[in-house]
């Protein structure tokens, strides 16, 4: 019998292929969807590249691996970023970091050359933006102006940030973090963590601070029903160096996932409260469900593959 994450990762995995049309901005059923159909392959892409890594690539990917190929290689797909003027740079800077081996990087090459040059400096950006950029630049091969890690990790949301209500017992049953705050932990763990291939750098009372505020937001998760920062705060825990499969937050997070997780694999959104209703019409619910079902598979990928010596 498949333990709960195999049974999360294959349900999730199988949605996935079947619903690799949606991915595709230039399909029929994609063309006149309302979701970010750029963000949405990026995402894809992203799945395929931590998979990739793994000892054994899943078959349920064959076809997300072939679509990335195709789109990232078709000059039309790095156009689709200008839509959306606000996050262009910084999508073309993830479509050259995540672009698969072998292709012809003809595209990757010019859209490098028309990032802005404001993109890959420092100034005016966060600590975790900063994260964010070095990541996907030092991936795409980029020079760039960001501080290394171990200097932005004191100021990171792994370490700055505190819990709402952490001095304030009358304020516990209050979200730990907002939504915002909670998301940033998760990136920037996933970002230091090269998604579970290398340790954080955190040690000692840092260490021990991040992981308290991940199983914390972790049990507010679980106890509001939201699945989608469920599957990232369980994969936080593991890049860690934490078992999520032997925490009570951790296993507690992955039975929530398993009761929100339809019969055909789907999570239907981000929450409870957030979730595509049963009447949905296909494009409107593939919106709702694709984010969640694509980070829960990453997850139970991650967590259930053995850590890099």
């Amino acid at each position: 019998m498949p333990s709960s994450l195999e049974q999360l990762s294959s349900g999730a995995l199988d949605w996935l292929g079947r619903n690799l049309d949606h991915f595709d901005p230039f399909s029929a059923s994609a063309r006149s969807a309302t979701h970010g159909k750029a963000k949405a392959a990026l995402e894809l892409a992203l799945l395929r590249h931590c998979a990739a890594r793994t000892e054994a690539v899943p078959e349920a990917l064959s076809g997300a691996t072939a679509l990335v190929r195709k789109l990232w290689q078709d000059p039309d797909f790095p156009r689709l970023f200008d839509e959306v003027p606000a996050h262009a740079s910084t999508y073309g800077l993830i479509y050259a970091a995540l672009a698969p081996d072998g292709i012809d990087d003809t595209e990757c090459r010019t859209t490098l050359a028309r990032l802005s040059p404001d993109l890959l400096s420092p100034d005016g950006k966060s600590p975790y933006r900063r994260i964010e950029i070095r990541y996907y630049a030092d991936k795409a091969g980029v020079r760039h102006g960001m501080e290394p890690y171990a200097e932005l990790l004191p100021r990171s949301p792994l370490v700055a940030l505190r819990a709402a209500g952490s001095e304030n017992p009358a304020a516990q049953d209050a979200a730990p973090l907002t939504t915002p705050e909670a998301y940033a932990l998760t990136h920037t763990g996933f970002y230091l963590g090269d998604f579970g291939r290398t340790v954080p750098g955190l040690t000692g009372s840092a260490l021990a601070h991040a992981l308290a505020l991940v199983c914390r937001m972790l049990d507010h998760c679980v106890e509001h029903d939201r699945w989608d920062l469920a599957a990232e705060l369980l994969l936080t825990q593991f890049i860690l160096g934490s078992d999520p499969l032997r925490t009570a937050s951790g296993a507690a997070a992955v039975e929530c996932l398993i009761r929100a997780q339809q019969p055909d694999g789907a999570i239907p959104g981000r929450s409870a409260a957030l979730k595509a209703p049963p009447s949905a019409p296909a494009g409107e619910f593939f919106r709702k469900a694709y984010h969640t079902t694509l980070v829960t598979a990453l997850m139970a990928l991650i967590v259930s593959s053995p850590r890099p010596s």
